[in-house]
Order: C-alpha cells, then sequence, then structure tokens
C-alpha cells in the first residue's frame, strides 16, 4: 500500500501528523521536508502529535523520518508527543536518543595549509631519525656487550637464523645471481661484438660482479625475505605482548632478539655474495660460449687477469655491511610495530623499503670512498 502523510489541526496550537499505508524500504515515501514546510506554515503551533491508526508496516524509512521531524521541532522549541508512534517505533526512538552522539566522531574534513603540512612531514621525519638513531645506538651497545661475553640470546637461535637465512636462501640466490650474469653478458655482448672486443664480456661480467652487483643483489634478495621475515616476526611479538614480557623479565630484547639476527645476516651475507659470485660468472659463461664461441679456458682465463683481490674483498666488506643494515631495518621495523595485525603488515612492507634504500645508500658511500681511495 502507498504510502501517504496528511496533517491537521485539532486545535489551534496543535499539528497532528497521520501517517498511513506501508513506510518501508523501496516505497515512494514522502520527504521530511514537506513536513517541515507544514510545520513553518502553521503558525502558532506549539504541539506536535501522530495518528498512525492506518499505518499497515515500517520499518527503518519511519524512524529516519520522524528523527529528521523531531530533529526540527527541538530546533523551533516545539514539543513533541510520540503516544500516537507504535510502541516500537517509540522504543527505537526513545533507545536512538538516550545515547547522545559523541563529539568528534565525525570526521571533517579541513584543508590542512602548505606550512603545516610541511612542518608535520619535517617533525615526522625527525622523529624517524632520532628513533632510528636510538635503534642503531642500542644494537651497537649490544654488540660491545657481546665482545665482553654479556649478552644474553639463546645459541639455538642463533643457529636456526643462519639456517634459515643462509642455506635456505641458496636457491633464490642462485637464480637471481645466474640471470643477472647472463643478461649482463648478453647486453655487454651486443655492444663489444660491433667492436670485435666480445672477448672483453667476461672481464665486464667478472668485475660488474665480484666488486659490487652479486653483493647488490643478494642485499636485496635477502631484504625483501630475510628482513621483511625478521619484520614480521618481531611484529608478531609485539601484537601478543611477548616482547613486553622480555622487558618484564628484565631481558633486553635488542640483545635476545635483535642481536643473533644481525649477527647471522653479518656472518652469512658474505658467504652468499661470493656464492653469488660465482653464479653471475656461470651465466656470463653461459652466453660467452653459446653465442661468442668462447671457449671455457678462454673464457677463465679472462675473468682471473681482469678480476683483482681488492675486488673481491670490496664486495665481501660490501655484502657484510649489507648484511647488518637489512638485519637493522627488519628488526627495527619489528620493534616500532604497532598492535594490530594490519601493522605487522605495514612494518613488514616498511622494513623492506628501509632495507633496499639502506643498500642504495650505503654502496654509494662505499663507491665513493673506494674511488677516493683509489681502488
Amino acid at each position: 500500500m502507498k504510502p501517504e502523510l496528511s496533517f491537521n489541526r485539532p486545535d489551534n496550537k496543535t499539528l497532528q501528523i497521520s501517517l498511513a499505508g506501508d513506510w518501508v524500504l523501496g516505497m515512494d515515501v514522502p520527504a521530511a521536508g514537506k513536513t517541515r514546510e507544514e510545520i513553518s506554515v502553521n503558525s502558532g503551533v506549539e504541539k506536535v502529535i501522530f495518528n498512525t491508526l492506518d499505518l499497515k508496516s515500517w520499518d527503518t524509512v519511519v524512524l529516519t523520518f520522524l528523527v529528521k521531524i523531531i530533529a526540527h521541532c527541538a530546533s523551533v522549541n516545539m514539543s513533541v508527543d510520540k503516544n500516537g508512534l507504535p510502541t516500537g517505533v517509540q522504543r527505537l526512538l526513545d533507545l536512538a536518543s538516550a545515547a547522545p552522539e559523541r563529539k568528534g566522531v565525525r570526521k571533517e574534513a579541513a584543508r590542512i595549509h602548505l606550512l603545516e603540512q610541511v612542518g608535520g612531514s619535517a617533525l615526522t621525519f625527525w622523529r624517524t631519525l632520532v628513533e632510528m638513531t636510538a635503534f642503531i645506538g642500542e644494537a651497537f651497545a649490544a654488540f660491545l656487550k657481546l665482545l665482553q661475553g654479556r649478552a644474553r640470546f639463546r645459541r639455538s637461535d642463533l643457529f636456526l637464523t643462519i639456517q634459515q637465512c643462509g642455506a635456505q636462501a641458496l636457491p633464490i640466490v642462485s637464480l637471481i645471481s645466474i640471470l643477472v650474469g647472463l643478461i649482463l653478458a648478453f647486453i655487454g655482448a651486443i655492444q663489444l661484438k660491433i667492436f670485435g672486443a666480445q672477448i672483453y664480456v667476461s672481464s665486464l661480467v667478472g668485475i660488474g660482479m665480484v666488486r659490487a652487483l652479486a653483493a647488490i643483489m643478494t642485499g636485496i634478495i635477502m631484504s625483501g625475505r630475510t628482513g621483511a621475515s625478521f619484520a614480521a616476526q618481531l611484529g608478531t611479538m609485539q601484537v601478543n605482548e611477548e616482547i613486553d614480557a622480555l622487558k618484564t623479565l628484565g631481558i633486553s630484547p635488542v640483545e635476545f632478539l635483535v642481536l643473533p639476527r644481525m649477527l647471522a645476516l653479518f656472518l652469512m651475507m658474505p658467504i652468499l655474495s661470493l656464492y653469488a659470485d660465482l653464479m653471475g660468472i656461470l651465466g656470463g659463461l653461459i652466453i660467452g660460449v653459446t653465442m661468442l664461441d668462447l671457449n671455457f679456458t678462454e673464457y677463465y682465463n679472462t675473468t682471473r687477469e681482469a678480476v683483482s683481490i681488492t675486488d673481491f674483498w670490496i664486495g665481501l666488506f660490501s655484502a657484510a655491511v649489507f648484511g647488518v643494515l637489512v638485519a637493522l631495518s627488519g628488526c627495527m621495523r619489528g620493534m616500532q610495530c604497532g598492535r594490530s595485525a594490519s601493522a605487522v603488515g605495514e612494518a613488514t612492507t616498511s622494513a623492506v623499503v628501509t632495507g633496499i634504500v639502506s643498500i642504495v645508500v650505503a654502496m654509494a658511500v662505499i663507491t665513493v670512498i673506494c674511488n677516493i681511495l683509489n681502488i
């Protein structure tokens, strides 16, 4: 039945609003604005009453309508008599008005001034820098305790982390390193073949992989694999309040959780980088033998002559530095994780980004230092 709305004046000071039909979703319900206009037109009205004898069915539609009418009456100091409404409607209206809306719940769209945005970003950057410096300081203090034999952590955790970030990472390191060697040799072969100098592909691949690329690629792989894993592990412990429990027991979380992970990556990264060197050179050898008609002995001799021991040490030093940076990034983001499940995901993402950015910055610094030292 079509919803209907009508008005009459039982006396000079009272306006009766009659609701009839089905006031449910999907029906063409009269707008509340029509009732507000009727109240404004009838001057002298001090009270509003309702007649719902012909109201067949109703749902939230009638509640929304009545809330608007009651709010309008309150704004013009007009009383409302709800006795004519169905009992269920009266209870729901009383329930809705019993708990007033809390201030500040609704988000207000406000334009933020450019200077305020810049200031907020600067404060956030400064706060992040202070937290990062404090964490690195705590990690360094824990490392000094380790040298003095006073660091408290389980040796089994160290060996387990070495296994996880060492042996278990070999498949992905092998695949990426061989592909990088293949790509580097393929691109170099195209250019060097023009000048008839394709023999130098071995030198290009050897120096590139041993000096920088193997360490960088291994660092990026470990940042996405192990650094993210560290952040997720520590973030979950933060959510479960396990880190708070360690603090309560007087155990330093940095010594107990961060130090073994940092040591494991510091030890395993140079070994993985050395393995990536061999895989990358193997990838270059495949291109040299299949595309450039070089034999194995010729490729091996050229690589040995081109790559110096200094290149090896620079690559291993870079890998060790990257290992510490990846471990610190993952553990720091995990320790800074919030108390919700979504915060663990955010900490993991942030750990990967921080680790990769740290690797690139560290590689740039190492390159500049090597250039200054002429090595």
